[in-house]
């Protein structure tokens, strides 16, 4: 789509809509693919003559009502929908709460991963999906309570996540692993400021942990990107392995996965944890 102007926009997603999603019967008499105009007027709840015009750019400065309408009507996704409210000359809306849902494609792609180890969290880095390998690794998160398998609760909280966290130290220097953790929530409060269990989350760490309280006090805000890691595991002693965090567009997750070259002493030990996996699961 090479025009990206807000009328532009609107026909391309349009055109684009497969009719029988939204409830409307496809027909031969059809000339093109995707909604007819008066439909998706229909769907938004506006005038047709004001799609129209909209579309053909003789309207312009549609208010935010109208725009979200429309966005909904297209079932954008939520990047679609922001770039919907740029070319619209707003700002994009900001989501209310952290999304806790890990899609069916995204559980798809991780399972085909199975021999890395990997964890899927949320932005408020609570885990919500992890495979054998991440439980070989970093222990068992099932027998925690939910609330308890957040990572930063992990580092700075009392609770029983606290106590299973295997160590881990970031070649960074100290407490960096950590700062960038604190960082990475005070991105996540600017970008949902009213999700309350991240408020409740935030409050509490810093009731809980005057060091948790002393780095979001001077830690900037960033999204952590990776690290090299060494994790104390109670076999194979120290494993020193490359993390790298991946952020998934639109859903807002992180896919955490450890990895280690070939010919490694850390390549063997996952080797190692790999093989006893195997052995457990016959």
């Amino acid at each position: 789509m090479s025009d990206l102007s807000f009328g532009a926009l609107v026909r391309g997603w349009r055109d684009r809509l497969d009719p029988a999603d939204t409830g409307y019967a496809r027909s031969a008499r059809r000339r093109a693919p995707g909604l007819r105009r008066e439909e998706l007027a229909e769907l938004a709840g506006l005038s047709h003559e004001y799609v129209l015009r909209l579309e053909q750019s003789r309207a312009t400065n549609p208010s935010a009502q109208v725009v979200s309408a429309l966005a909904r009507a297209l079932r954008l996704s939520p990047a679609e929908r922001d770039q919907l409210f740029r070319a619209a000359g707003l700002l994009a809306p900001r989501d209310q709460t952290i999304g806790t849902r890990v899609p069916p494609s995204i559980r798809r792609l991780v399972d085909r991963l199975g021999d890395l180890t990997i964890g899927v969290f949320a932005a408020d880095w609570s885990l919500l999906w992890w495979n054998d390998m991440w439980t070989a690794l970093h222990g068992d998160p099932s027998g925690l309570p939910p609330a308890e398998r957040n990572l930063a609760r992990a580092l700075f909280g009392t609770g029983e996540g606290r106590w299973q966290l295997r160590p881990v130290t970031s070649t960074a220097g100290p407490y960096a692993f950590e700062t960038a953790i604190v960082a990475d929530l005070r991105d996540a409060v600017s970008r949902y400021p009213a999700d309350p269990e991240l408020a409740a989350l935030v409050d509490g760490l810093r009731a809980a942990s005057p060091f948790f309280g002393e780095l979001w006090s001077v830690a900037g805000m960033g999204q952590l990107t990776g690290d090299l890691k060494t994790i104390s595991h109670p076999q194979l002693g120290d494993i020193t392995l490359d993390c790298d965090v991946l952020t998934v567009p639109g859903v807002d997750l992180r896919i955490v996965t450890y990895t280690a070259a070939p010919g490694t002493s850390g390549a063997d030990q996952l080797d190692l944890l790999r093989a006893s996996r195997l052995s457990e699961a016959r």
